[in-house]
């Protein structure tokens, strides 16, 4: 199955690509699991940013045994040394693996305190250092320790990768974007890179059961929006500008369309 519908979900799969489907959790559980323990272990031992490598090569592989096809494109005004938030639209358990690799920053996760609980993937996110998100909190207090252990990272030298739709899509569509962590942004002065995935939703996606083979993937880094000197009553301004920048991509890839104004990165045609 290749086809896209117009409203971004995958048109109706066979007999044959169900059971293909469920095959390739097979390959993909056990790289995940074998990894992950591997890391978990170094990481007990080096600091996570000394072994990146090791995550770089799980990430990667990661897409490689859903057997998607992975094309990167990032904007030249992007620093390699520099230090960022990305937000990347949120479409499936994989999104962090298509994210990472593409530019050469340590990006520090943000994940649901509960997923600590997982058995080996919570192991390998705590060994790790991954920020979680507090629920049996107020609002407050998890907003205040998120801000903490963000400027930690930050101060560290660390970018982070974040999700700001905070769920998955059930459509392929960008949903609308939480303010939190863009006012941490601000309160930090670290620039935002709008992060757009387009054709992984096709591999893999919420409600089903199936890691579906045979799709190109594109990651589009674009261009950093700042955040150094923006006053605070602007920052719903810098949210609706990181979200129109990534679903511009998005609906582009399903409407078939082009995204004109796309600077360093070109007009991309989505559709073909």
């Amino acid at each position: 199955m290749d086809e896209r519908a117009s409203n971004g979900l995958p048109t109706e799969m066979s007999v044959v690509d169900k059971a293909v489907g469920l095959a390739m959790w097979v390959p993909g559980l056990l790289w995940l699991s074998s990894m992950m323990s591997v890391m978990t272990v170094v990481n007990r031992i080096f600091p996570p940013h000394k072994v990146d490598f090791l995550a770089r090569i799980y990430t990667r592989g990661q897409v490689v045994v859903s057997g998607s096809k992975l094309r990167f494109h990032v904007h030249p005004d992007i620093d390699p040394k520099g230090i960022y938030m990305f937000a990347q639209n949120h479409v499936n358990m994989m999104d962090h693996c298509t994210c990472y690799t593409g530019t050469p920053h340590f990006k520090q996760g943000i994940e649901l305190a509960a997923h600590f609980k997982l058995p080996i993937y919570g192991w390998y996110m705590k060994g790790r250092g991954t920020i979680p998100v507090r629920g049996d909190v107020s609002p407050k207090q998890a907003y205040k320790e998120l801000s903490q252990r963000i400027r930690a990272e930050v101060e560290r030298g660390h970018s982070l990768l974040l999700f700001p739709e905070g769920t998955r899509t059930l459509d392929g569509r960008v949903g609308p974007f939480q303010p939190g962590v863009f006012r941490i942004a601000r309160e930090l002065e670290i620039p935002i890179v709008p992060v757009a995935i387009t054709g992984m939703f096709e591999v893999m996606h919420k409600g089903a059961p199936y890691i579906n083979p045979g799709h190109r993937v594109d990651v589009y880094y674009e261009r950093p929006i700042p955040t150094k000197g923006v006053p605070k009553n602007k920052i719903g301004e810098i949210v609706a500008e990181t979200r129109r920048v990534i679903a511009a991509r998005v609906d582009a890839f399903y409407d078939g369309g082009v995204v004109a104004t796309t600077d360093g990165l070109g007009p991309i045609e989505q559709g073909s």
